[in-house]
């Protein structure tokens, strides 16, 4: 890997750790995070996945998709403990583990005190990749989806 290459990864790494821990999605909102949302139905079409199924996790998955500087093209919160993300083609396959470690932290910040798991998409919906992190020892555990090999397993 070039030092242009590595430069440009910790970039983004750092950049995205730093939009997420500075900022807060959700702000000092006095709703419940089990507040169900009313979901957003498109008799027409389908385009995007409903962000949220709380005001917590909406506000959440709006916060993502408008602070990724288009790394993130749609976001989703499920049960305030599921991120869901399809990212960018923009993206390149060494920067999807610093991304979701990334947004795992965001994710933690805004949800503290639960295990938390954050699911990364390809452009196509595919699940490329899963970070599973564990709020007792505050390890993010990594899942990658293979498609003919079964999954790969990482720690970091």
């Amino acid at each position: 890997m070039s030092l242009l290459q590595r430069a440009r990864k910790v970039l983004v790494a750092l950049s995205l750790v730093f939009i997420l821990v500075t900022s807060t999605a959700c702000g000092a909102t006095a709703t419940s995070d089990r507040t169900i949302s009313q979901p957003k139905i498109n008799s027409s079409a389908y385009s995007q996945i409903e962000r949220g199924n709380t005001t917590t996790g909406q506000n959440f998955g709006d916060w993502v998709v408008q602070a990724s500087g288009g790394l993130v093209q749609d976001a989703y919160v499920r049960d305030s403990d599921k991120l869901g993300i399809v990212i960018s083609p923009k993206v390149s396959p060494s920067e999807v583990r610093p991304l979701a470690k990334s947004l795992a932290q965001g994710f933690q910040k805004n949800f503290p005190n639960r295990d938390l798991k954050v699911l990364v998409y390809a452009p196509d919906k595919k699940l490329i990749l899963t970070a599973n992190y564990n709020s007792a020892t505050r390890q993010i555990q990594y899942d990658q989806a293979v498609a003919s090999a079964g999954k790969a397993k990482a720690r970091s």
